[in-house]
């Protein structure tokens, strides 16, 4: 143990994290303040009463101190906004890419602003031979328009877990535009639900339109070795183009030869929707991504630490899980995988009072770094510091899958993956980029949560 940072009563008398919320690191507000001595743990959540002081970082927060809104002006500290505002950004997550607008080209913002109106345009019916004044039917509009809401509240909710998951979201894409058909099929059979069944059909094939687009441009900056995505996206066109153009063909000698025929109509469907299923199942399971998320760091890591080498690859895409029911049927029977094991991006505001001493008596072993660990029943909890970098990011859920898997007692287990992390980290990274695996970040879940901490020795020097 570090000698200037004994455990114990001393060195842990109070430590103090600050909770930060954003969509990017460079778009933080303040949301809780948790400070933790020996015997008590005081929290403070925005937003708080105007009248309600905000102290710099490094003091801790007295409840009974006030001062006035200048006061609060003066000490530069954003509130968090009300609940609404909350709202308002998290819809706005649905609409504009993760960390806009440093994440995007100058160009970006013109050239969404001049699509937008020519979709506006079209749906007007402008460009359109049978565009009259009424424009369509009410079902049909209510359909189309189940379509629209059910594709913005899909990327609302999953639309940042779509390039971690590329695999399984193109799986999950090809079965909802399958769903999709079979509506359609079923929606004369059921005249007096025929909106229902019609509105459902729409609902899955813009769960497809989204996740299958998001997916594609992974896929396509995948296959890309000679940075020629358009190309390749322009060749794929011409590819779908005449395979449908084959399949129009083929369908309608089908649809001759099942003519009058009911029982061989569905026979055909179904037979042939099931084929299509498992081939996009092989095509999907054919994918050797080089990217890292959760699962595939987690595979690589733990062949690492049992035989010194990494997995190419073509191995690690076989022992991915990309069918979606998988991890529900592994939740029913209580079963966890590694990296499920690790929470990245942490609230902080849900440690309680002994959470904090455990952090202020590990600390020690996360100094120079830019997150924080917490083990808590059989689970890590990862905190993301508020100036954490993606290189940060990767190392931390690393880090994390070191202290999950180890076996050693609470009290051992964080020097000993500290240990680990500074003798093999290098060396680990350093062969994923042999075998041409993309080291720069960690396709992960967006990180809403990101923390800021102070711990008690430090805050005597500043006094």
């Amino acid at each position: 143990m570090d000698a200037s940072h004994p455990e114990g009563e001393a060195a842990a008398r109070w430590v103090t994290i600050e909770e930060w919320s954003g969509s990017s690191a460079s778009a933080l507000s303040r949301t809780a303040v948790l400070t933790a001595s020996a015997s008590s743990l005081t929290a403070h959540r925005w937003p708080l009463p105007p009248s309600l002081c905000f102290l710099p970082s490094f003091a801790p927060f007295p409840s009974h101190l006030t001062c006035s809104r200048a006061c609060v002006a003066r000490l530069g500290y954003r509130r968090f906004g009300n609940r609404w505002g909350q709202i308002g950004n998290r819809m706005l997550g649905a609409f504009v890419p993760e960390g806009f607008p440093g994440s995007v080209t100058p160009d970006y913002v013109p050239f969404q602003m001049w699509d937008t109106l020519q979709a506006l345009l079209g749906a007007i019916g402008v460009g359109e031979q049978s565009a009259t004044v009424i424009g369509a039917t009410f079902q049909w509009f209510l359909r189309d328009l189940t379509g629209m809401l059910g594709g913005i509240l899909f990327t609302f909710y999953q639309g940042s877990n779509l390039d971690s998951n590329a695999k399984m979201w193109r799986l999950v894409a090809d079965f909802m535009n399958d769903l999709g058909m079979l509506m359609d099929l079923l929606s004369p059979l059921f005249p007096s639900s025929l909106i229902v069944i019609m509105c459902l059909g729409s609902l899955s094939r813009s769960f497809t339109g989204v996740a299958s687009g998001a997916t594609r441009a992974a896929l396509t900056q995948h296959f890309a070795l000679a940075k020629n995505a358009a190309d390749i996206s322009a060749k794929e066109g011409s590819q779908e183009t005449l395979a449908t153009m084959l399949g129009m063909g083929l369908g309608m000698l089908l649809a001759h030869i099942t003519r009058g025929h009911a029982l061989s109509v569905w026979t055909s469907f179904l037979s042939l929707t099931v084929f299509h299923m498992y081939a996009n199942y092989k095509a999907v399971q054919s994918l050797s991504l080089t990217t890292l998320n959760y699962e595939r760091a987690s595979i690589l890591l733990q062949y690492f630490k049992e035989c010194g080498e990494v997995l190419a690859p073509q191995k690690v895409s076989q022992l991915e899980h990309i069918l979606p029911f998988w991890s529900t049927w592994r939740k029913l029977n209580k079963i966890k995988l590694p990296h499920e094991r690790v929470h990245l991006g942490a609230k902080a505001s849900m440690l309680t009072h002994s959470d904090m001493l455990v952090i202020a008596k590990t600390r020690s072993h996360y100094e120079n770094t830019n997150y924080l660990l917490l083990d808590k029943q059989g689970s890590v909890y990862v905190f993301i510091h508020k100036q954490a970098t993606p290189a940060d990011v990767l190392r931390s859920f690393v880090h994390g899958l070191v202290l999950a898997s180890s076996t050693l007692t609470s009290k051992s287990q964080h020097l000993e993956a500290r240990r680990w992390m500074d003798e093999m980290y290098t060396n680990f990274i350093s062969k994923l980029q042999s075998e041409g695996y993309s080291t720069e970040r960690l396709l992960s879940h967006s990180i809403l949560w990101r923390a800021h901490w102070l711990h008690g020795q430090h805050y005597e020097k500043l006094k």
